[in-house]
């Protein structure tokens, strides 16, 4: 089995593990974006079924390779010394970032649910 084979994709407004990705400005080459999973149907956030991350990377049209552009880890889930969500402290699997870029290309997003799995989604950025 291949590592690509196990990434699953779908429309985020109908599925709560696919992430939105989302432009929030794009001025001078400057791109701030958002990736998040559970937009439009809230995803779990227990210590037992959870968002670990979100990995964030850019591919520049014309080119083969992506830019990872950041790795983004939640590691509060609301476990405590006093067992499983017990702590009432949770992050968010919501990332806002911001990188340059001189031409237009794909936005592409990866997340990890602990129990179903590896998403995928992408977006197409023009400049």
């Amino acid at each position: 089995m291949e590592l690509k084979e196990l990434l699953q994709s779908g429309d985020w407004k109908a599925e709560k593990h696919v992430l939105a990705i989302e432009i929030l400005e794009k001025k001078d080459g400057r791109v701030t974006a958002e990736a998040s999973v559970g937009k439009e149907i809230p995803h779990p956030n227990t210590t037992a079924h959870h968002i670990s991350w979100i990995e964030v990377y850019f591919l520049p049209e014309g080119e083969k390779f992506p830019y990872l552009i950041g790795r983004y880890e939640f590691a509060a889930h609301g476990a405590s010394a006093g067992g499983a969500d017990t702590s009432g402290v949770y992050s968010e699997p919501v990332v806002r970032f911001t990188f340059r870029t001189e031409k237009g290309g794909t936005i592409l997003a990866k997340s990890y649910c602990n129990v179903h799995g590896l998403w995928a989604n992408s977006l197409k950025l023009g400049i």
